[in-house]
């Protein structure tokens, strides 16, 4: 490269005149005739850069891809020009190849120069430098880069370029940043029964402080694209759309059903097609209904988009140059300088609530980048201290608020999150998205009376609120007011509301028409379907793993698990006489279902194994059938299943339900089978137990059970791994 400019250097010492190569491949003399096409850049052109940079010999070679920018900043600093500290601060956000400083490689990619001689897509960023150095009155270096851009640019991009006019902290209002918040997995807290956990009212419980998950794991590089000038006010707590993927919005409790995906499915779930069982219940084309859904949920956001946030007051107005330059540190990913410059501008600013934000924003990103829960709680510190800084906007306030309590949620702070939130409703009374917000916060805490109270006065006045509506209707639900619920549901799925599209949603409203006898249901069922919640139809789980297969009954072979099966049908008579003796010496072992899964009857069951631990002493009453079990960790150490005893009595009927993951396999071992009148329907196929026989289901599929018989039928329950899962999953997954 050096050794191609001095050659360059000495042919226009020697009078020659030396070729100029063009963009396209062709070559001209560059010469003083006008025949020859003329001199590609006029001499009082370069006079004037002389004259700027006071430099009386030849400064830099421009050859297209050759820009002698040492010598210039030599020739610079020999003027007594700190050039250095003009930059310090202010361009610092421009390293681009990580070398800790501004330097020539830098800026040969802000002038849109790559290594073979094109343009860059940073190109248009130069005119964020040229706005820093006008700013700070450096004529001659804005002279300087406005020549180069000048000649490097394309003619288009020239004729569109020109010297931007400077704004003033007044003339221009920040614009919100928006970032996704946590995506974390959540799991389903234990019963006594989870064949239907998703009955729960919001099975969302706190996280383990130990699995830190970063907020937005799908779109790491999104946040380092926007305009330098715009100020992040991510987390804060109203509703977004997760997946398609706006995960998004910034804010409201996340109620997509896709967050339940695991971890482990990079890609959006498929739906899985319907199984091969025979007939199908009828469903009717939705596409119309569809159709107004999504049109509604299109006028809604154009109603919703919000005006740029007020984030500045006098104080952070008069270090605004300082607050962007920190800012964009922040956005490049330089995370350590970012958070010294926001800690600088905190401690000679105290009263900038801005400054304190962005520290409190840097300090977020860090806690996602390492993982850590410290640096998180140290983040949800600073952003309350940012909100109670005197002269505080607005804007700023509900941002570091709502972020704050979003944050606490993460960290399972749910009583920190209800104060936090509780005092943004005190603050902003007529804000209905944090009422909203409020009500999830108590069903967060399992405040079911707490919600339905909030959710009571939203609808007071806003009676048409979506968001509200399908809340209010799930909580109904949870209290076993069925035909009670079911408007609301139905009214809020309709409304195509934010925060309405969830798996949650259709699944209750489907499941409270069945139960009222209503076939609608499974057009529900398909419209959850067809938007992505269900897997299919009949399939209705909402925690799943991707690609595993599905379908409702299986053989043990199909299974991988037949020594186990062969243990269980071995010795069902030892199982069978240990789970009688419990019975008959104390009936207080078995427990009642009490999840709402039964439409009549009794329905006891002794839990000997939950989420892959062993329940208390339970053991101690059938230590046979435990030492039998213990061999196989495929049962014992299922973390998303149980190992009980089931015992039914006449007149029994357990609604159509389903059960919360597709991650287990469920296996039935007849004990004590009267006949006939006991049997289990599996999406439409039909079969009865046999003593000392397993039967083999997937519980993710919908199923049904009648017990008419004349006496007690009792069964051995244990659930395993669905055989597809990965070592590494059966670990990592979550426990349900």
């Amino acid at each position: 490269m050096a050794q191609k400019k001095n050659s360059k250097t000495h042919s226009k010492r020697d009078g020659r005149s030396a070729p100029v190569e063009h963009k396209n491949g062709k070559r001209a003399e560059a010469g003083p005739s006008v025949a020859d096409g003329g001199p590609r850049f006029s001499m009082f052109t370069w006079l004037m850069v002389v004259a700027l940079l006071g430099v009386w010999s030849s400064v830099a070679v421009f050859y297209f891809d050759i820009v002698d920018y040492d010598r210039v900043l030599a020739r610079a600093q020999e003027f007594r020009m700190n050039f250095s500290e003009v930059l310090q601060g202010k361009l610092a956000a421009y390293d681009t190849d990580g070398d800790g400083d501004f330097d020539v490689e830098d800026a040969k990619v802000l002038l849109g120069l790559t290594k073979d001689g094109g343009r860059s897509a940073n190109a248009e960023s130069l005119e964020e430098v040229l706005n820093i150095l006008a700013e700070e009155g450096s004529d001659w270096i804005y002279g300087f880069f406005t020549f180069l851009y000048d000649v490097v640019s394309p003619p288009a991009q020239r004729e569109k370029t020109s010297k931007p006019e400077v704004e003033t902290p007044t003339q221009r209002a920040p614009e919100p940043e928006e970032d996704g918040p946590g995506a974390e997995e959540t799991s389903v807290p234990g019963s006594q029964d989870v064949e239907s956990e998703i009955q729960a009212a919001v099975p969302l419980p706190p996280l383990d402080d130990s699995h830190f998950v970063p907020d937005d794991p799908t779109e790491p590089g999104q946040r380092y694209e926007e305009e330098p000038g715009s100020i992040d006010t991510t987390g804060v707590l109203v509703e977004e759309n997760q997946p398609e993927e706006t995960e998004g919005e910034s804010g409201r409790y996340q109620t997509s059903s896709k967050l339940s995906q695991e971890a482990e499915a990079e890609k959006p779930p498929k739906a899985e097609p319907e199984p091969q069982t025979g007939s199908t219940r009828p469903t009717e084309s939705r596409q119309a209904a569809d159709g107004a859904a999504e049109k509604a949920a299109e006028e809604q956001k154009e109603k919703v988009k919000k005006k740029k946030p007020k984030l500045l007051n006098k104080v952070d107005k008069s270090i605004k140059s300082e607050i962007d330059a920190a800012e964009r540190l922040r956005k490049k990913g330089n995370l350590d300088l970012a958070l010294k410059a926001f800690d600088s501008l905190v401690q000679q600013h105290p009263l900038s609530p801005r400054a304190r934000y962005g520290k409190a924003q840097v300090q977020d990103d860090l806690a996602e980048k390492l993982r850590s829960n410290d640096l998180l709680q140290s983040a949800i510190s600073t952003y309350g201290e940012a909100a109670e800084l005197p002269d505080v906007t607005s804007d700023l306030l509900r941002a570091a608020l709502k972020r704050r309590a979003e944050r606490q949620q993460f960290l399972g702070r749910m009583r920190g999150s209800l104060a936090t939130l509780q005092k943004l409703v005190d603050v902003f009374p007529d804000d209905v998205g944090l009422r909203n917000d409020l009500g999830v916060a108590h069903l967060l805490l399992g405040d079911n009376k707490g919600a339905k109270k909030v959710y009571e006065e939203v609808l007071a006045v806003a009676p048409s609120n979506g968001f509200a509506k399908v809340h209010y209707g799930f909580i109904l639900k949870a209290e076993n007011k069925i035909a009670e619920s079911i408007p609301y549901l139905r009214e809020g799925l309709e409304s195509g509301e934010p925060g309405t599209d969830d798996g949650r949603f259709y699944f209750h409203l489907g499941d409270a028409l069945q139960r009222v006898g209503d076939d609608s249901a499974y057009l529900w069922y398909e419209r959850g379907h067809q938007r992505g919640h269900f897997a299919s139809v009949w399939q209705r789980s909402l925690y799943n793993v991707e690609g595993l297969k599905a379908q409702p009954w299986w053989t043990p072979q199909e299974t991988g698990y037949a020594d186990l099966v062969r243990m269980l049908e071995r010795n069902w008579k030892t199982i069978r006489d240990e789970a009688l003796a419990v019975m008959d010496r104390s009936r207080g072992r078995f427990l009642p279902e009490e999840e709402n899964l039964r439409e009549k009857g009794e329905w006891g069951q002794y839990t000997l194994w939950q989420q892959g631990k062993r329940v208390g002493n339970a053991c101690q009453g059938v230590p046979k059938t435990c030492a039998l079990m213990e061999r196989f960790p495929e049962a014992t150490g299922c973390k998303r299943g149980q190992i009980k005893f089931s015992v039914m009595q006449p007149g029994t009927h357990v609604w159509p339900h389903t059960g919360p993951t597709n991650c287990r396999l469920r296996m039935h071992l007849g004990l004590v089978i009267p006949a006939p009148g006991c049997r289990i329907r599996c999406t439409d196929q039909t079969r009865e137990w046999e003593e000392g026989k397993v039967l083999i289901f997937d519980d993710s599929f919908e199923h049904e059970v009648w017990q008419e018989a004349d006496s007690y039928r009792l069964i051995f329950i244990v659930d395993v791994w669905h055989p597809e899962l990965s070592q590494y999953q059966r670990q990592t997954l979550s426990p349900i």
